[in-house]
């Protein structure tokens, strides 16, 4: 068990780590220049260059993705020779980067030739002073120096030589001369909990992005409250119930249930449910951040479309799997011996059919938040699936990059907790129990099978009289 355990873990962090350098390149690939979606298709490439440059896009791409995986800081703090630390905004509750020069949070600005020092006071202001920076020659013989400017950046400033850049402010593109030569967009990396600045807000991923994990959380975790034991106990009947009307009833509906695709089951309710009845809202329209919770009708109808999606997949497969318990030699052996067909079914049938289902349940958890993306376009739902469609719309490759590993982290632990679940249950705890009767009559019922499958029929009708 627990070398089980460790080759689990290995081969969960080898998947993760393997599928982030996928995502990786392809987003390289795929998104392209993100600059014009952000500065417009009338930018000039001067000024897409500059926008580059102070999104750190200009870099090499494994050094992006190292940034991107265990953050920029570590070799920010290389450069500039000082702590770097966050503070947390108090009028907006995001990070804000500083060099820490003495205890005090410093940055620094470039203005008109003149290095001005930024130093956060204790009471949560700032005071802006003339600064007295150790310039340093590089190998060009230029004077150059590393600090923390007020966007958040390691950037490098020449003495005499200020760059051209180009500033997007809520007013549009503003041209500076004295901006910096250089740039090392700070993040802690997605390891730590940061997956940098989103292109499309301006803001923190984690600051758009959890709200919205949370509401997906919400919505996969009712659906699959009410799939789950649904689907199961479905598929139990139907497989108890082999070749009656209710199993082909059960057949057929979840036939049709799973050959129907989300988006077709998802407005065909709306026109039923929210458009002609209307009895629960077409859209969830969130006016609150704590809609759901307010209004849980919001759920209704996404509940009910994955429900559909996934109920007849599930329901099926356990019928499969019952059908072929049900047909067990030690299920017969238990028939004979005059166990309740109830105890039959519920205490040995039902457990070891679960077996099967319980492997493409854990699947259905990856395919019920693959669903979402679709079910929350469709119904306008505030969650994981629609910030990444906008996102990939979009091209903001943060906000892709961090929504895709959650995807990868529930993948791969789903894969994990269905390989732990599987283990325990097994055939043996019938054995265990298994008394003398019971082996006698299990073993008659195997040899008679298999003398019928040879089809030896006198000598099976000895061994029905024997019997």
């Amino acid at each position: 068990m627990p070398r089980f355990l460790l080759r689990s873990l290995f081969s969960t962090i080898a998947t993760m780590f393997l599928v982030s350098i996928v995502l990786w390149l392809l987003l390289e690939v795929a998104t392209g220049d993100v600059t014009i979606k952000l500065l417009g298709v009338f930018s000039t490439p001067e000024q897409r260059a500059s926008y580059r440059a102070q999104l750190g896009l200009d870099a090499p791409s494994w050094q992006r993705y190292l940034d991107w995986l265990i953050g920029s800081d570590w070799r920010a703090e290389s450069q500039v020779g000082l702590p770097l630390i966050t503070t947390t905004d108090p009028m907006t509750g995001e990070r804000v980067w500083w060099a820490d020069v003495d205890g005090v949070p410093t940055q620094w600005r470039l203005e008109e030739g003149e290095m001005l020092t930024i130093r956060l006071q204790p009471d949560g202001t700032t005071a802006t002073s003339p600064a007295d920076v150790p310039w340093a020659r590089d190998e060009t013989g230029a004077e150059v120096f590393w600090g923390v400017n007020e966007d958040g950046s390691a950037v490098k400033w020449v003495r005499g030589q200020g760059a051209e850049v180009w500033v997007l402010s809520a007013a549009g593109l503003r041209r500076e001369g004295n901006g910096p030569q250089q740039y090392i967009p700070l993040r802690r990396g997605l390891l730590r909990g940061d997956g940098g600045q989103s292109l499309q807000t301006g803001r923190p991923v984690s600051a758009t992005l959890w709200p919205r994990l949370r509401n997906s959380a919400i919505l996969a975790a009712v659906a699959f409250t009410v799939v789950m034991p649904l689907a199961l106990l479905l598929g139990v009947i139907a497989g108890v119930n082999e070749g009656r009307p209710i199993d082909r009833t059960i057949s057929i509906i979840g036939l049709i249930l799973t050959a129907t695709p989300e988006f077709v089951t998802g407005i065909f309710l709306i026109l039923i449910f929210g458009i002609w009845l209307k009895v629960v809202p077409a859209v969830a329209i969130f006016t609150t951040p704590n809609a759901v919770f307010e209004n849980p009708s919001l759920l209704v109808l996404p509940v009910m479309t994955l429900t559909a999606v996934e109920l007849g997949y599930v329901a099926r497969m356990t019928r499969a799997s019952m059908v072929e318990v049900m047909d067990t030699p030690y299920i017969r052996a238990a028939i004979i011996k005059g166990m309740p067909r109830r105890r039959v079914i519920f205490r040995h049938a039902v457990r070891n059919a679960l077996l099967a289902p319980i492997t493409i349940i854990m699947l259905h958890v990856n395919w019920l938040v693959g669903g979402l993306v679709v079910v929350e376009v469709i119904f306008g739902y505030p969650g994981l699936g629609q910030y990444i469609y906008d996102a990939a719309i979009f091209g903001d490759f943060n906000a892709i990059e961090a929504a895709a590993m959650i995807l990868v982290v529930v993948a791969v632990g789903t894969r994990l907790i269905g390989d732990f679940a599987y283990t325990p249950v097994s055939y043996t705890h019938l054995r265990a129990h298994e008394t003398v009767l019971d082996l006698v009559c299990r073993l008659l019922l195997e040899k008679k099978k298999k003398l019928y499958d040879t089809t030896d029929v006198s000598t099976a009708n000895s061994l029905n009289t024997l019997s």
